[in-house]
């Protein structure tokens, strides 16, 4: 049985909040880190997959992370959410920060295991979504797509829509998870994708 696994979920705990990467923390244990538009429901699939209704913060407002927020789930994972991109309010000085910040932290982090795309399942793909997966793939970074909110449409739409997202990021039915934080749909296929890069 892999790392992830065994996690009985019961020990987890805010660890500190990153601004510049000489504030990381020791990279000494695996890290799994979630990535996603501002306001996709991150947060939410953060509480979910940890059994937690709000241990990780979610907002009405949209680009309210400013940092990246580290998790300590059970003494053996970091958990790290990313700033949200794609916020047009956002002043561009304040983007190209986050950008600096979240380009910075994936190329250098060396325990960094998998990172988690969250894409909303109820709208066409934003060309944000995919210039993060085409450079994930350029740079060699292990990630898993997740299309949430998948309890928002009906079964029908769920498959027609996960077919168009698949085409435009180049994947198969297969190579993706839906996902809904209301139902928890898709949150044991998720731990056991992530299993694979934690083994």
């Amino acid at each position: 049985m892999s790392i992830l696994a065994k996690q009985n979920f019961t020990d987890v705990s805010f660890l500190t909040s990153v601004f510049a990467l000489k504030q990381l923390p020791d990279p000494d244990m695996p890290e799994i880190a979630f990535a996603g538009r501002s306001n996709v429901g991150k947060s939410s699939l953060m509480n979910r997959l940890i059994m937690r209704k709000n241990l990780v913060k979610t907002s009405a407002k949209p680009g309210k992370t400013q940092s990246l927020n580290f998790f300590l789930l059970d003494n053996s994972i970091y958990l790290v959410d990313l700033p949200g991109y794609g916020y047009a309010k956002v002043p561009k000085k304040v983007q190209a920060s986050w950008q600096t910040l979240i380009t910075g932290y994936l190329e250098s982090r060396e325990n960094l295991k998998c990172v988690i795309v969250i894409v909303d399942l109820r709208h066409a793909m934003k060309i944000a979504d995919l210039q993060l997966v085409d450079w994930l793939r350029s740079n060699g970074v292990p990630f898993i797509l997740v299309y949430t909110k998948a309890d928002k449409i009906s079964t029908s739409q769920r498959s027609k829509n996960g077919a168009i997202l698949d085409a435009g990021f180049g994947v198969s039915a297969s190579e993706r998870l839906l996902f809904s934080a209301k139902t928890g749909m898709g949150r044991d296929s998720l731990i056991q994708s992530l299993d694979s890069f934690l083994v």
